[in-house]
């Protein structure tokens, strides 16, 4: 019904940058939320950043001021530009859509590796 494919991951050092973008294309709602979570070798999958098609946008604690999220609401696209960047950001970083109705519908994409070395 929806799918979703990020790119932009790879290999940076301790205090680069990378951006990732995710396109999303199918059935998705007008009312929705776009947004990237990461999963660490060993770790439970987390939120990293959020962004409803309504505006609020939501961080977690260990990425502000160094993450940004943005959308492109006519290309359906979704980025995290992603600054000063640490060893411990290493992850497998996923876009997700959630499509909202009477109830929540979630897409994920395949995921994108970002290694940050020290």
């Amino acid at each position: 019904q929806v799918h979703v494919v990020e790119s932009g991951g790879g290999l940076v050092q301790a205090g680069g940058s990378l951006r990732l973008s995710c396109v999303a294309s199918g059935n998705i709602f007008s009312h929705n939320v776009m947004g990237w979570y990461r999963q660490e070798p060993g770790k439970q999958r987390e939120l990293v950043a959020t962004f409803a098609s309504g505006g609020f946008i939501n961080y977690a604690d260990s990425v502000k001021g160094r993450f940004t999220i943005s959308r492109d609401n006519d290309k359906n696209t979704v980025y995290l530009q992603m600054n000063s960047l640490r060893p411990e950001d290493t992850a497998v970083y996923y876009c997700y859509v959630r499509n909202i109705g009477f109830v929540a519908q979630d897409y994920w994409g395949q995921g994108t590796q970002v290694t940050i070395s020290s």
